[in-house]
C-alpha cells in the first residue's frame, strides 16, 4: 500500500497543496514552523478520520475558512482507490472512490494503514495510561474491523452502567435485574477487548526486543499488559472480571464508577526488569517507541495483507549517526516512509534505493531531487 497523491485545501497553514509522492522513500525538509507536521497530520487525518495532535476537528480548519478537504489517492496490492474527507464546522464527510461512508469504522478498514512516530509519542511512556490506552485503541482498530465496533458498544455499557451505580449510590430503586444484563453484557465486551489487546502486545513481543536492540544494543526490552480484573487466571478472563464487579458492587455505588474493565487497562516498558517509565533516560524512552512502532510493521502484513505507510516527523534529530543507519535498514524498500526533519544535511541517501526529497516553506512544497541506485 502506498499514497499516490496528496491534496489539500484550506487544511492547517496549506490554503492549496497537490503532492505526488514517491512509493518507497519521501524525505521533507524545511526550517520549523513551515507546515512539515501539518503535512503528516494531514495523511494521519486521512487515514484514521481524525488528528493524532488535536482533539477539535475544528482546528484543522485554516483560520477565515468554513471547511477543509484531504483527497488522496492509493494505491493497494495494484488497486487504486480515492479517498476523500471533508471536515465541516459541524460535521465531517467521508469518501471512498466518490461513494459517502456513513460508519468511521468501514471508511478506516477500507483507507490507508498508517504507522506514524512523532516527537509527542513520548507520552505514551512518560503519560498516564489513558494515553496508552489511546496508543492500543488506534492501532487495532485499523487491524480489526471489529475492534471498533466492539469498542464504541462497550463504552455505551460503561456509560449505562455509570450511570445506573450512581443513581444507586444515591438511593434509587432501579430493576437490579436490568443492571445483571448490562453487566454480563459489559463483561462479554470487555473480554473481546482483553483478547485482542493480548495478542496484539503479544506480537509487538515477537519483534520489539530484536528491534531495540539492534538500535540501542541494549537488552531485554518488553512490553507487559497489566489489569486489575485477571487474579492472575488469563484462561478464564470474564468469570474472573464478572466474580470481581460482583464481589465489589458496594464499592462500586459508594464512588458512582465502574472500577473494573478494560477502561483502566495498563501497558507497563521494561528494559532488564526496570521500568522505563521510572527508570529510563529520555533516549531510551524515544527508542522504546520508535522499536515499538516499527514493530508494527510485519503485524500490519500479516493482518491487513498489506504493508502500512510509515510516518516518520523529525525521527532522526537527537539520534548519532549509528542509531540513524541502525533505523534506516528497517526502512524497507518495499513500504512507503514519510520523513520529516530540519537537517537533510544529516540524513545519508546514499542509504536508500529510491527516494525523493521535498522542500517546504511557508505552506508550499516543491520537489528538489530524486535519488535512484
Amino acid at each position: 500500500m502506498y499514497l499516490e497523491k496528496l491534496e489539500l485545501q484550506n487544511f492547517r497553514n496549506y490554503e492549496r497543496l497537490k503532492i505526488n509522492l514517491n512509493s518507497h522513500i519521501n524525505i521533507i525538509y524545511g526550517n520549523n514552523a513551515q507546515g512539515k507536521t501539518n503535512l503528516l497530520e494531514s495523511i494521519y487525518v486521512l487515514g484514521i478520520t481524525k488528528s493524532h495532535l488535536l482533539q477539535l476537528d475544528n482546528n484543522l480548519i485554516k483560520i477565515g475558512k468554513n471547511c477543509c478537504k484531504i483527497k488522496g489517492i492509493v494505491r493497494k496490492n495494484k488497486i487504486q482507490s480515492k479517498l476523500e474527507l471533508e471536515y465541516l464546522s459541524d460535521k465531517k464527510i467521508l469518501k471512498i472512490d466518490n461513494q459517502e461512508i456513513k460508519k468511521v469504522n468501514e471508511y478506516i478498514n477500507n483507507s490507508l494503514n498508517i504507522i506514524i512516530f512523532y516527537p509527542e509519542d513520548l507520552e505514551i511512556i512518560k503519560g498516564s495510561p489513558n494515553n496508552r490506552r489511546n496508543f492500543l485503541n488506534l492501532e487495532l482498530s485499523q487491524l480489526s474491523n471489529n475492534y471498533l465496533t466492539i469498542l464504541m458498544e462497550f463504552n455505551k455499557l460503561l456509560k449505562i452502567r455509570n450511570e445506573y451505580l450512581k443513581k444507586f449510590n444515591k438511593g434509587q430503586k432501579l430493576d437490579i435485574t436490568y443492571f445483571k444484563i448490562i453487566t454480563n453484557y459489559f463483561v462479554d465486551k470487555s473480554y473481546l477487548i482483553y483478547k485482542m489487546r493480548k495478542k496484539f502486545i503479544d506480537k509487538l513481543n515477537e519483534n520489539c526486543e530484536k528491534i531495540f536492540y539492534e538500535i540501542t544494543k541494549l537488552n531485554n526490552f518488553n512490553i507487559k499488559y497489566v489489569t486489575n480484573y485477571t487474579d492472575g487466571n488469563f484462561d478464564d478472563i470474564k468469570k474472573n472480571l464478572l466474580e470481581k464487579l460482583e464481589r465489589n458492587l458496594n464499592k462500586e455505588i459508594k464512588f458512582g464508577s465502574t472500577l473494573y474493565g478494560p477502561h483502566r487497562d495498563e501497558i507497563e516498558f521494561f528494559i532488564n526488569d526496570k521500568n522505563i517509565k521510572l527508570f529510563g533516560s529520555q533516549g531510551q524512552k524515544r527508542m522504546a517507541i520508535l522499536a515499538i512502532k516499527l514493530s508494527e510493521i510485519p503485524i500490519f502484513k500479516q493482518f491487513k495483507n498489506t504493508n502500512p505507510i510509515l510516518l516518520l516527523d523529525d525521527v532522526f534529530s537527537e539520534l548519532d549517526d549509528i542509531k540513524k543507519n541502525n533505523v534506516i535498514k528497517y526502512l524497507a524498500d518495499d513500504i512507503q516512509v514519510i520523513i520529516t526533519t530540519t537537517e537533510i544535511k544529516k540524513i545519508n541517501k546514499k542509504k536508500f534505493s529510491s527516494v525523493s526529497i521535498f522542500k517546504i516553506k511557508n505552506g508550499e512544497i516543491i520537489r528538489t531531487e530524486e535519488v535512484e541506485k
